[in-house]
């Protein structure tokens, strides 16, 4: 979803964050004092440098947001089958997907 966001340096670089870090992660960051956003986000960019040579390419950044955004889809979609998997069968019959997402209107 992040993706299809129109990029705007604000104040609060909230879309940097969130593309960076995804967004649960981006939120405990919000929580942090300046010395430990520093440091985790120094660990963060270690595993961002895939070659180990100490420095970012071009490439690697993409390959990490690629990672960050990958990662969120697939727990965004755990949870929603979750939601819509009503009677727990590892399946969603059209009769879950209609209540779970029409049910209050049925």
């Amino acid at each position: 979803p992040i993706a299809s966001a129109q990029h705007e340096d604000r104040p609060g670089f909230q879309y940097d964050h969130e593309a960076f870090l995804g967004k649960e992660e981006a939120r405990s960051f919000d929580q942090l004092s300046p010395e430990e956003s520093r440091e985790r986000l120094g660990k963060i960019v270690d595993r961002i440098d895939d070659d180990k040579d100490g420095y970012l390419t071009t490439e690697e950044l993409k390959n990490w947001i690629k990672r960050v955004q990958k990662r969120y889809i697939y727990e965004n979609v755990a949870k929603v089958w979750k939601d819509y998997d009503l009677n727990k069968d590892n399946k969603i019959a059209w009769e879950e997907y209609k209540q779970a997402t029409y049910g209050y209107y049925l």
